[in-house]
């Protein structure tokens, strides 16, 4: 460990991939820019980031969207850095680049190539070293690793569980799609990119009837069927929202939301840093990974269901090849204790 470093103008951060993984980042983000604070944070990360971060109060100052480079942000082969992406930011002469985008196999050699005066990050006993860096062990609750690597370069944690700013314009884009959400809304999310992260369609839409209150089902354009296989199942009438808002606007929609109910995914992530309970549907293994770290507000429902429900293979073995079925790990969760946590934090309102 060592304390801050002298003379940081400009960070590079390397955390390149999905909504979640934004999310359990930015406490340490949040400290680097803490203990930084006259120098300019750089995300090197997506176009989506790039659309979801501009002129949004936080710690990122500037996003750099990458384009597809092997290990990176896309498992096609083939694709190395362009010489013209790492000369340009080669040019910008960072003074400490940050790698928090896994154990470095791909991602050290990356960072490595910037140049930067100092790089911090972690590492596999497969990846390249950088100056200072942590080894990378796989269970590890993400938002705790990312805090570990800021450490290392003085900065030192704010708060624990995410905070994100819903804008202005966040909020107009809400009120232009879908008009003024009712009190007492509850959201439901039932997708996840990995089927078997699902808690099956139909539970969701039982835990719904019994709360009694508003509800929206929201999804992706992917998980258009999984909503409507919910709205269909309800006793009540549900409001489908699939795909009609950024994630801007979907943050602003959750912020309206007395509760959010949610597989382990994205917009869990989401609700929970604009200040929204939660009750989350999590595996055991993406508990430890990936999972609230207070209780007061977030309310996780854990299935230990430790192998394939259809062929035995372990799921709990970093060296086991993935099996080829998608069927729910989750199932073992019960709707009344699902409802029970959700009718627990309704009440608190």
């Amino acid at each position: 460990m060592t304390g801050v470093l002298d003379g940081v103008r400009t960070i590079a951060v390397l955390r390149a991939n999905a909504l979640g993984d934004l999310v359990v980042a930015l406490p340490a983000l949040t400290a680097l820019k803490d203990a930084y604070p006259d120098a300019r944070l750089v995300l090197l990360g997506g176009a989506w980031h790039a659309a979801f971060l501009a002129g949004r109060p936080g710690p990122v100052d500037e996003v750099v969207a990458l384009p597809p480079i092997t290990g990176l942000t896309s498992r096609s082969p083939g694709r190395p850095a362009p010489q013209e992406l790492v000369g340009r930011l080669r040019g910008r002469r960072f003074d400490l680049a940050v790698q928090i985008h896994g154990g470095g196999r791909h991602s050290n050699p990356f960072v490595r190539r910037l140049g930067a005066r100092v790089t911090a990050g972690f590492r596999t006993p497969d990846a390249e070293p950088l100056d200072l860096w942590l080894p990378y062990l796989y269970y590890q609750h993400e938002t705790l690793r990312f805090l570990e690597v800021a450490a290392l370069v003085g900065a030192e944690a704010r708060e624990l569980e995410p905070r994100l700013a819903v804008t202005a314009a966040d909020r107009a884009e809400l009120a232009a799609v879908l008009g003024e959400p009712p009190p007492g809304l509850v959201a439901l999310h039932p997708g996840a990119s990995d089927p078997r992260r699902r808690w099956p369609a139909r539970r969701f839409a039982a835990v719904a009837d019994r709360l009694g209150r508003p509800v929206v089902v929201t999804g992706t354009r992917e998980e258009a069927g999984l909503v409507a296989e919910v709205v269909a199942a309800m006793r009540r009438p549900a409001t489908p929202v699939v795909a009609a808002l950024s994630i801007g606007g979907l943050a602003a929609l959750y912020e309206r939301c007395a509760l959010v109910v949610s597989n382990d995914t994205g917009p869990r992530h989401l609700a929970a840093a604009v200040g929204t309970a939660t009750v989350g549907l999590y595996w055991c293994g993406n508990l430890i990974n990936a999972g609230p770290l207070t209780r007061a507000r977030h309310r996780p429902l854990v299935s230990w269901t430790l192998t394939c429900p259809c062929c035995g293979a372990s799921g709990v073995d970093l060296r086991a090849e993935r099996c080829e079925h998608d069927a729910s790990w989750l199932a073992a969760i019960p709707v009344d204790a699902v409802a029970e946590q959700a009718e627990d934090l309704l009440g608190q309102g």
